[in-house]
């Protein structure tokens, strides 16, 4: 995808920004060349570095200038590598939050300034050029791995970005012309190609095809498309050809909208962030006052034995530099915010966009989850749920004779028999001479009989009872507030067919697996308690409520709250709004092509409760992250800041601030690797 494009997406939307934008990249180049062109000069520094050659036992040739080699590349290492932690540390002076910059820049400062002060003999000592070049060295390489690292989880906006295509094909007067698609405009007539990416939201006019949504709602199904559906812009047409009437461009199409999210949630604050923060500070100041302590006290004392030979303001200024160098929280830094970037992406892909971090963090806590039953759990629209025909019929039979009938009406029951005909792929026969009875229901022949269907009032005017046989079933679903019609072939009774608001088949899985997870499930409705029973009954739900306005749902939530059970809310984000927002957690589903429900603080793009299981695991999971990266960022405090103060140094046992740096970016390394494991999580997986 071209850049004019991509910001056509990007920077066209209010409140949304890149987070891996030329910006970045720009950054993640500038540490790289850094980095080599350091590692480079410092070559020289070690080859004339005196420590060194007793270590390896080699000496360089020697000029008159052999003394200035390593003053003259740690001059040239100190401003132009460390210059970025100067800048930095500037930075956080100026916010008053000294962090890890703070102590990078004391640490090298001070290592510089004493060097060159022992180069001109201005002070007793050894210079440290060697250890500040490899200190400057290491710590330049630890933040272009970790901007890397930031980048690539940090990349969702623009791998969504790449999911537009550059061009369209508008058909405007009987020709097809290809234009920009920043110049697509409401109304116009699309072409999608086989193969080809659907450029904006619209509804297809003509043709049939499967697109594949999987990147947008994260359904790896192929969904059918023929004319009077929706398709949503970034979608891949398979091999069918779709002309597409646009409905949304540009911040209105559902893209643009996930992307705004993904941006909120990657920049919105959590509970373990706060915390990291809190904990960097205390670090930042507790660093300083343990390098002034450690500076204090081997100024004043002697070194120890196995360091005898050092000059003392040497050994001590040495100490000093390697606690602050130790104390970096370099990843601390790293250790929230990339996995709330990883977690964040990764719920996008799987059809998850979080609003709220602090929503997805508390959903591990959960005690109870409840479900809107109407377009939650249910379909919202009528459905065959059952056919009770007498003795020696077929039920298939019997369906198709009912939605011949039917098929020529309009009314709501009529169409959800012919659906439910048309679902079990029945072949529908025709009808002729048909008639409506007002009041009663519909008529027409059928293979030269008389087929009727209608409710009690149809028979009551033909003067039929209904068959002893078919009455325990017809009570048991009129108990459960089921709506029935009956089949009549000439005067004859032959079948009722119940009729409700269809159980969505993912529903009894959901169900199933928040109780496996030991969560408590409840469901809410406006519904009678007839059909709340009987929706309850069949998803092995306990805890349910019937009659409900969307006031008395809310006021049921915050019931359920002052009993101490921490709830969430799962509703269409229309009239459970109240609900959603009083519940601990308020999760909106069935997001479709509009992503800007403002009540809920998660929005599931697809209809499927069953991502309310997805969204706990992201939240075990990526909590679990937080508290493994906080315990590698902070943990090895414990033992290298006392090495780094020479505690154990009449052992033998200390640092030196090369190897400070390394150690503490390995344990950067060690955080970034573990919140990369985040992205091996299988979210789809319900067991």
């Amino acid at each position: 995808m071209n850049h004019s494009a991509q910001n056509h997406i990007v920077h066209g939307m209010p409140g949304v920004r890149p987070v891996s934008d030329r910006h970045a990249a720009h950054n993640i180049e500038l540490l790289r060349r850094k980095f080599w062109i350091a590692l480079i000069l410092t070559i020289p520094v070690l080859v004339y570095s005196k420590d060194v050659q007793e270590l390896i036992g080699f000496r360089p040739p020697a000029s008159h200038w052999s003394e200035y080699i390593s003053f003259f590349f740690g001059t040239i290492i100190f401003f132009y590598g460390g210059i970025f932690f100067l800048n930095g540390a500037v930075g956080e002076l100026k916010t008053r939050q000294p962090g890890m910059m703070t102590l990078v820049s004391i640490a090298i400062t001070v290592a510089f300034v004493y060097s060159a002060l022992t180069t001109f003999r201005l002070v007793l000592g050894k210079a440290l050029y060697w250890e500040l070049s490899t200190l400057v060295t290491v710590m330049l390489l630890g933040h272009w791995m970790e901007m890397q690292a930031v980048g690539k989880a940090r990349g969702a906006l623009q791998e969504l970005a790449r999911l537009m295509p550059d061009e369209a094909e508008r058909i405007k007067d009987d020709t097809i012309e290809r234009i920009s698609v920043g110049d697509i405009q409401k109304g116009d007539l699309l072409l999608v190609r086989p193969g080809a990416k659907v450029p904006a939201d619209g509804e297809v006019v003509s043709g049939e095809s499967s697109v594949n949504e999987a990147m947008i709602t994260g359904e790896s199904t192929p969904v059918r498309k023929s004319p009077g559906s929706k398709v949503i812009a970034g979608t891949v047409n398979g091999n069918g050809s779709l002309r597409v009437r646009v409905t949304k461009v540009g911040e209105e199409t559902m893209l643009a909208g996930i992307m705004r999210l993904v941006a909120e949630a990657q920049s919105s604050r959590s509970m373990a962030q706060n915390l990291a923060d809190r904990a960097a500070y205390w670090l930042t100041i507790i660093a300083i006052s343990a390098g002034v302590l450690t500076l204090t006290f081997w100024t004043l004392s002697s070194p120890p034995q196995p360091f005898a030979n050092e000059p003392r303001g040497t050994f001590a200024i040495v100490r000093a530099v390697t606690v602050l160098v130790i104390a970096c929280p370099h990843a601390l830094g790293l250790a929230i915010p990339l996995v709330i970037a990883i977690s964040t992406s990764l719920a996008a892909r799987n059809g998850l966009l979080i609003r709220d971090r602090l929503a997805l963090e508390q959903a591990r806590n959960l005690d109870v989850v409840v479900f809107d039953k109407t377009g939650t759990l249910t379909k919202g629209e009528y459905g065959v749920v059952a056919i009770y025909h007498v003795a020696g019929l077929d039920e298939n039979e019997v369906l198709a004779k009912a939605a011949a009938v039917e098929k020529d009406s309009e009314h709501i029951l009529a169409q959800a028999v012919v659906r439910s005909a048309q679902a079990r792929n029945l072949s529908i026969p025709d009808a002729v001479d048909f008639k409506a009875l007002p009041g009663l229901g519909v008529e027409a022949k059928v293979g030269g009989r008389t087929i009727r269907v209608g409710g009690l009032r149809l028979l009551e005017s033909l003067g039929l009872n209904i068959p002893e046989e078919l009455k325990h079933s017809i009570d048991q679903s009129r108990r459960a507030g089921q709506t029935l019609v009956f089949v009549l072939n000439e005067d004859e009774i032959q079948a009722a067919i119940a009729l409700a608001d269809v159980i969505r088949n993912e529903s009894q899985e959901a169900v199933r697996g928040l109780k496996r997870m030991g969560l408590q499930v409840a469901m809410m409705t406006g519904d009678s308690w007839d059909v709340a029973r009987w929706v309850a009954e069949e998803l092995g739900i306990d805890e349910y409520y019937a009659n409900l306005l969307p006031e008395d749902k809310a006021k049921r939530i915050q019931q359920i709250r002052q009993e101490g059970r921490r709830v969430a809310m799962v509703g269409d984000g229309i009239n459970d709004a109240p609900a959603l927002v009083l519940a601990n957690i308020g999760i909106a589903i069935g997001a479709g092509t509009d992503v800007t429900i403002e009540s809920g603080d998660i929005i599931l793009v697809r209809n499927d409760p069953r991502d309310i299981i997805k969204i706990i695991r992201l939240s075990q999971a990526s909590y679990r992250k937080m508290v493994e990266n906080l315990f590698w960022a902070t943990g090895y405090n414990v033992v290298a800041m006392p090495l780094a103060a020479g505690v154990f140094a009449n052992k033998g046992i200390i640092f030196s601030p090369a190897l400070g740096a390394l150690f503490m970016s390995i344990s950067t390394i060690i955080v970034a690797v573990n919140a990369q494991l985040l992205r091996r999580l299988k979210l789809g997986s319900l067991r």
